[in-house]
């Protein structure tokens, strides 16, 4: 390993949907190049939500660093702006020891807060929110819809009338500020706009077989305790269907199960549908990244691929003397 200070300031991204082994590929490269393993997960971050989010047990995480996990209560809310801070602290803790950060997940909304930017729009401000509502009782979301059109070009045309939250949240930035969303949206850096990033796309060409193991993973998932994981967390009393972390998919499914709503049966099959759902979106969105290397998740050759890209790149192996 270089000395902490001379190693120069790389990222890489290993992006993919659910299912698809980026976790397995992510320890095989932290073992062979000096990397820390940085999730990029919105469910991983909270604590008592193992199974379900197939979180590293702490053998692996004694055995391979990582970051970002366990890091909150799930009564507590967690931004994507909140996770580009976190994303930082731990990539300087990683480089300032001689090593380079491998951001593993599938939150692609976390993902592009990183690469693309996000805007230092003010927080929520309940009271406004009421007024604006109030006169959307009275007015008609259509109207203040008109409003946002007149006061935000822009915004008004990217959306929709029948989109109530995004106006309101447009219109209670320009109250708060005085400058439109779209202005304050524009005046972004991206928090890697200065570094080298190697950007690996991970995911089977065959989609029927990302089917399977999604459907694999949760039969697993229910038979290491994934219920009683979710029982347990209802039990705690601070908890409801309507808290952001038991709306992850799986877990919103299993709540249900757990209340007494549904049997298992229909529980497992809303989950694995609404997994192969938002693995669908990861894909929509991976699309999109020109700059991606994709890498074929079934290929048997798959660790030797992914080790020649980040040689490739400049990364150099560790050293086994």
């Amino acid at each position: 390993m270089r000395r902490a200070g001379t190693v120069p300031r790389r990222a890489v991204l290993l992006m993919g949907p659910t299912a698809s082994g980026k976790s397995e590929l992510a320890l095989t490269l932290a073992d062979r190049f000096d990397l820390e393993i940085v999730s990029v997960d919105s469910a991983q971050v909270y604590r008592g939500m193992d199974i379900g989010t197939a979180k590293p047990d702490r053998a692996t995480r004694a055995r391979v660093a990582h970051h970002l996990i366990d890091i909150r209560d799930p009564r507590e809310p967690y931004s994507a702006g909140e996770f580009v801070r976190d994303a930082l602290a731990a990539m300087q803790d990683i480089w300032g020891r001689g090593r380079q950060p491998l951001l593993v997940g599938g939150t692609m909304l976390y993902f592009h807060a990183l690469t693309a930017g996000i805007a230092d729009l003010p927080a929520a401000d309940a009271p406004l929110r009421a007024r604006i509502e109030a006169e959307a009782a009275e007015r008609g979301w259509a109207a203040l819809h008109a409003e946002l059109a007149r006061v935000d070009p822009p915004a008004g045309a990217r959306i929709h009338v029948n989109d109530p939250q995004r106006i309101q949240r447009a219109l209670e930035v320009y109250r708060l500020t005085g400058e439109t969303i779209t202005r304050l949206q524009q005046r972004v850096e991206p928090a890697v706009a200065r570094l080298a990033v190697t950007e690996l796309a991970l995911a089977p060409a065959d989609r029927g077989a990302l089917h399977a193991r999604i459907g694999a993973r949760f039969e697993a998932m229910l038979a290491a305790g994934f219920a009683e994981e979710v029982r347990a967390l209802q039990a705690r009393g601070d908890l409801s269907a309507e808290h952001p972390s038991m709306r992850a998919v799986g877990y919103r499914q299993m709540w249900r199960y757990a209340a007494g709503q549904c049997p298992l049966a229909e529980a497992t099959e809303r989950a694995v549908v609404a997994t192969r759902q938002l693995a669908k979106r990861q894909l929509t969105w991976l699309r999109r990244r020109t700059a991606a290397v994709w890498l074929e998740s079934l290929d048997p050759n798959l660790p030797k691929a992914a080790a020649a890209v980040l040689k490739d790149q400049g990364f150099p192996e560790r050293s086994t003397t």
